[in-house]
């Protein structure tokens, strides 16, 4: 009761304090705070996964394959499975889904162990092997804390969507000391609106979580990426050709793992799916070390070497060590694996995110791309390896998350590669026209897509997405027995001001409608009062609403039967109340007018 009274009172001087500065200057100061926090839980969770890894792999003899790799995997995902459900109880996987699912369905709410508990998982993960990112983690970690802040100080939906923005803005320019992606990827994947009330929190806390990370790990760029050939026009062909290659190689990756995901949601149990997804995993990792955690040492290997020969060393602790005329083979394989790996690590109860995979296969897919054009002489055009692993790169993540812009920024700020600009547009528009054709929505939105939950840019649909049914259900008190005589019915009805009353039986269920206005010139008629009762006077409804439904389906049934009210039943068919179309439109319209508001 004391540390509860103790959290109650901190929270009041705090918001005490924040009482002498306007709106504007509040949302400032607390995009600056939540950037610092993302930006030390960035740094955190990347120096902790390389730790592990570093005391679990060290001393690898580079000639053979390890079999430790095939014990590493599941320890991991079982320690981090039991972690959830035992310390965090709760599901945490699917962090930017979690996100997007908070600002469309929980007014922004996000639960207070997100900004710790996903640190702490992913580590675990990735640092023993799992084959996913750490991104998704870290933007949850860095949503929360921007979500939490924004409850301290009471803060409407729409500047709370805004700090969530932050966060995730900060979070992901603070991993990659790239702001500028940082800010796109909130507006493009987070769908938050672009306007300078909102572009200029954004723009602050990114920048703020890239100076912690400066400052923790310096100014260098990610990848050390040193351009020897300048892009020429002749290349459009091969870049417009690769950014097909990645929307493809995109859509076979999200439809691999939303597939292979399902699967694992049908097997019952923790232990089972543990050493179902553990034991995938591992086979995987001991055949193709590549796999192993989020791939960023291959990345860098393909990018900074200037020989074939050096990217050779990719297959090291390999059965393909040694075979240099395999190089090809290997990376093909495990570009076709790869969504298998990422797969098993989530399905199995581990916790990542699909940032560091998109990567990964993009540049394993570029370099394979060139490697085969300059093989077959294709035009005559010889290409740059390390240029075309970039580009790739550009490609899968445009793809994979529908975000040409993030994709564009966010590697040229990994590498400092800004004079490729031309090659990574083309590569990333091609990709993501590519994929549009098939796939509408990106790797985090298809859940909640399939189930209407997803915001967009579009306006209108945004909110009514955003609208409750508890907002405009009218819940009645006053329900009509179908026995009831009119002398009676009018009795009751005298008493309320409502013009539309359900005629139920005695458990509840919806027998059918009574409209006053419709029934006018019979309740007016005292002689009447006794030959009438109400189940000779109700209509059946032209619709009904069920308390599952979202507000763009009840739009819908309302436009669809032309009804001023339709009555809405509990998932047992018992009645709850109704709503009316007046007072549906009268919350569209308040709800719209607070959002355009600057």
């Amino acid at each position: 009761m004391k540390t509860t009274d103790s959290k109650q009172g901190g929270n009041v001087h705090i918001r005490r304090l924040a009482s002498h500065l306007s709106s504007g200057q509040l949302q400032i100061l607390l995009a600056i705070v939540t950037g610092v926090g993302a930006g030390l839980a960035a740094q955190f969770l990347k120096w902790l996964i390389e730790e592990i890894k570093l005391l679990l792999t060290q001393g690898f003899d580079v000639t053979r394959a390890q079999w430790l790799f095939l014990v590493y995997p599941v320890v991991g995902i079982l320690l981090t499975a039991l972690f959830i459900k035992y310390v965090v109880r709760d599901n945490i996987a699917h962090g930017i889904t979690k996100i997007l699912f908070s600002l469309s369905r929980r007014k922004g709410r996000i639960k207070r162990h997100n900004t710790w508990s996903s640190l702490i998982a992913s580590a675990l993960t990735i640092g023993f092997g799992g084959s996913v990112g750490a991104e998704s983690p870290i933007v949850l970690t860095g949503s929360a804390i921007g979500s939490n802040l924004g409850q301290i100080f009471h803060f409407d939906h729409k500047r709370q969507m805004l700090l969530i923005g932050c966060g995730a803005a900060a979070a992901a320019a603070g991993i990659f000391k790239a702001p500028i992606a940082g800010v796109l990827f909130a507006l493009e994947v987070l769908m938050i609106d672009m306007t300078m009330a909102s572009l200029l929190p954004l723009l602050i806390s990114a920048l703020t979580a890239t100076c912690v990370a400066y400052a923790l790990s310096g100014t260098d760029a990610m990848f050390d990426f040193q351009l020897q050939d300048a892009f020429s026009i002749n290349q459009v062909p091969s870049s417009l050709l690769l950014g097909l290659i990645c929307g493809l190689v995109a859509l076979y990756a999200m439809r691999t793992m939303t597939a292979t995901e399902r699967m694992f949601s049908r097997v019952k149990g923790l232990m089972p799916k543990v050493l179902i997804g553990g034991a995938i995993l591992a086979v995987l990792i001991y055949l193709f070390p590549p796999l192993y955690g989020e791939g960023y040492d291959t990345i860098s290997t393909i990018l900074t070497q200037a020989e074939r020969a050096d990217v050779n060393a990719v297959m090291n602790n390999s059965f393909f060590y040694g075979h240099p005329a395999l190089l090809l083979l290997f990376l093909g394989l495990i570009i076709l694996l790869k969504s298998f790996a990422t797969s098993a690590t989530n399905g199995g109860g581990g916790c990542g995110g699909t940032f560091a995979p998109s990567l990964f296969l993009g540049c394993l897919s570029g370099y394979v791309f060139c490697c085969l054009w300059n093989h077959f002489d294709i035009l005559g055009i010889h290409l740059s390896e390390r240029n075309y692993a970039l580009l790739g790169m550009a490609g899968l993540m445009s793809g994979f998350f529908h975000a040409p812009l993030t994709g564009v920024f966010l590697i040229a700020e990994l590498t400092g590669g800004y004079d490729l600009f031309i090659p990574l547009m083309i590569v990333s528009a091609a990709a993501y026209l590519t994929i549009h054709i098939f796939e509408p929505h990106n790797i985090y939105a298809i859940r909640l897509a399939e189930r209407g939950d997803l915001l967009t840019h579009d306006k209108d649909k945004a909110i009514l997405t955003l609208m409750r049914l508890d907002d405009v259900i009218e819940r009645s008190t006053v329900k009509l027995s179908p026995e009831i005589e009119l002398g009676k019915m009018v009795q009751v009805v005298s008493r309320d001001e409502r013009e539309d009353y359900a005629v139920t039986d005695a458990a509840g269920h919806l027998k059918g409608i009574i409209n006053l206005p419709a029934v006018r010139k019979v309740i007016f008629r005292s002689e009447l009062y006794r030959l009438f009762r109400a189940d000779q006077l109700m209509k059946q409804p032209e619709e009904i609403i069920y308390i599952t439904d979202t507000v763009p389906e009840i739009m819908e049934k309302f436009q669809r039967t032309r009804a001023d009210v339709l009555p809405v039943l509990a998932t047992d068919k018992t009645f709850e109340g109704f709503v009316s179309r007046s007072h549906l439109l009268d919350s569209y319209r308040k709800m719209m007018r607070d959002f355009s508001e600057e």
